[in-house]
């Protein structure tokens, strides 16, 4: 089902922003991996389409982008798993000759209570949600480098963007791995950012608040738990992917050139803490 509560933005057609350019999006075949890798290729750029489960899903994904009349490219990989990241970029650079843009995606929960937690549950969240991106930004950045500046494609010789979340920001009990993953996402793309700005790659993170994706569908999938939801946000409706994409396509633009080390917020005002909006 699908409660509306307000108006959502109507589906805009997206500038050709990134014409020319190369990106690859992890997780890439469902949720806000699928809109972006979408939006990307509307917006001229070929995409690669990381999935690791979900082949059909990925094939769907790369129909639509070619529709649109870019390129685009499955690839199956763990981004977890250095081997598995390293084949997928030698594979993605032999196709397309090179890498503009990486959208760090990919992501998963596996919550429990903090004393109930298991090693194995910490260490499947951190090495995806963290190590995944570790591992896949040196490769991009390692193409960067190799390949240089290539004005007539981009001022900038790579863009990064890590997609985080709100909760690397606010605490989230039952949670721990997931907010911790969140919280290190925030400063490696800071420190990344602040090292390879001389180099003129750009790394920026987006934050999403509640978006409507299979992975959070039990907070909206019902009209009680779509109310309960909507206390936490200020702007009165759940977000969409396509909320995360049309900044992903910003960010990963010219037109957002001086922008590097920030995380922004999509949230609806998720982060101004509602509750405490007549004074806690």
């Amino acid at each position: 089902m699908k409660e509306e509560s307000a108006p959502v933005l109507p589906k805009q057609p997206i500038p050709k922003l990134l014409t020319g350019q190369k990106a690859l999006v992890t997780g890439a075949n469902s949720g806000i991996g699928r809109a972006v890798a979408i939006a990307l290729g509307e917006a001229g750029a070929d995409v690669v389409v990381n999935y690791v489960r979900g082949e059909d899903a990925a094939q769907k994904v790369i129909d639509t982008i070619a529709a649109s009349g870019s390129k685009a490219l499955a690839i199956h990989a763990d981004v977890s798993q250095e081997e598995q990241v390293q084949q997928m970029f030698r594979e993605a650079i032999q196709k397309f000759g090179t890498l503009d843009i990486l959208v760090n995606n990919a992501g998963l929960q596996q919550d429990a209570a903090f004393d109930q937690m298991t090693l194995q549950q910490w260490n499947t969240v951190i090495g995806v949600n963290l190590t995944g991106q570790f591992l896949c930004a040196r490769e991009a950045v390692r193409e960067f480098k190799r390949r240089g500046i290539r004005p007539e494609i981009s001022v900038a010789a790579g863009k990064i963007i890590c997609i985080s979340s709100v909760h690397e920001t606010i605490p989230w009990g039952g949670h721990a791995n997931y907010a911790a993953s969140k919280g290190g996402v925030m400063l490696l793309m800071k420190s990344m950012a602040q090292e390879l700005a001389p180099q003129r790659i750009r790394v920026n993170s987006i934050c999403p608040g509640a978006i409507r994706t299979p992975i959070n569908k039990p907070a909206w999938d019902t009209p009680e738990a779509y109310k309960a939801l909507l206390t936490l946000i200020p702007y009165q409706r759940i977000g969409e992917p396509e909320d995360i994409a049309r900044v992903a396509v910003f960010l990963a633009s010219d037109q957002a050139d001086y922008i590097t080390g920030a995380s922004i917020f999509v949230d609806g005002g998720m982060t101004l803490y509602p509750g405490f909006a007549t004074g806690g």
